[in-house]
């Protein structure tokens, strides 16, 4: 889906650093000095509009967010609400998801959310996916050991792929949700898209996975 431009986005983000983190590779390993709280750290790679991760921080001020996002025209959305919210517990950055390890340290991160990313169908686009092996291997870099990936798409193809790929990566399947708005999850708190695709009576996918803690020999 194509994003209009924002000819003021960038400006917008830059106007207010306390919430856009503007150099983020000076912050690795120490995310926590730019919080009120130091308590655990969770990012959600893809934020678009931001609605997520804002009613996150604010369900759980005990812990701390940071919203990543690559399309400057989108994340100023997000900055609107983080600004109108005024959460302590949340950071935005504008940044490719690609190059997390770039921005954390290893095992910085307690939890991943993946939420409604691009399918990318084509085959010969694979590595474009957000759960391919080598973003997985990013992932394990900067989580935990244990640290959990919760993803939601609307897009069977992609969590049947997303699936097979955590599986087959050796990552452990923790739960799954075929049809998570039938089911009895509580707590579910919706993306923009979510939101749209399931007034349209699309079903919505949700599986939580993470890396075992690697034994030492």
């Amino acid at each position: 889906m194509r994003v209009r431009n924002k000819p003021q986005a960038l400006a917008m983000l830059e106007k207010y650093p306390q919430y856009v983190i503007q150099n983020p590779e000076d912050y690795r390993g120490k995310w926590q000095t730019l919080f009120e709280k130091e308590q655990p750290l969770h990012i959600e790679v893809g934020s678009g509009k931001g609605r997520f991760i804002n009613e996150m921080a604010k369900a759980h001020p005990e812990i701390n967010y940071i919203g990543i996002e690559m399309n400057k025209n989108v994340l100023v959305n997000a900055l609107d609400k983080l600004v109108e919210s005024e959460v302590p517990n949340l950071k935005l950055l504008l940044v490719d998801g690609r190059n997390l390890n770039e921005y954390f340290a290893d095992g910085e991160v307690h939890q991943l959310y993946l939420n409604f990313s691009d399918p990318w169908p084509k085959t010969r686009h694979e590595k474009r996916r957000l759960t391919y092996r080598s973003f997985l291997e990013t992932y394990e870099q900067i989580l935990q050991p244990n640290g959990e990936i919760h993803f939601k798409t609307d897009n069977r193809g992609l969590f049947e792929y997303s699936l097979a790929s955590f599986s087959q990566y050796g990552m452990i399947i923790k739960q799954v949700w075929l049809d998570l708005h039938a089911s009895d999850f509580a707590g579910n708190i919706m993306t923009e898209y979510e939101e749209k695709f399931s007034s349209r009576g699309q079903v919505i996918y949700r599986v939580e996975a993470y890396f075992p803690e690697k034994k030492e020999k």
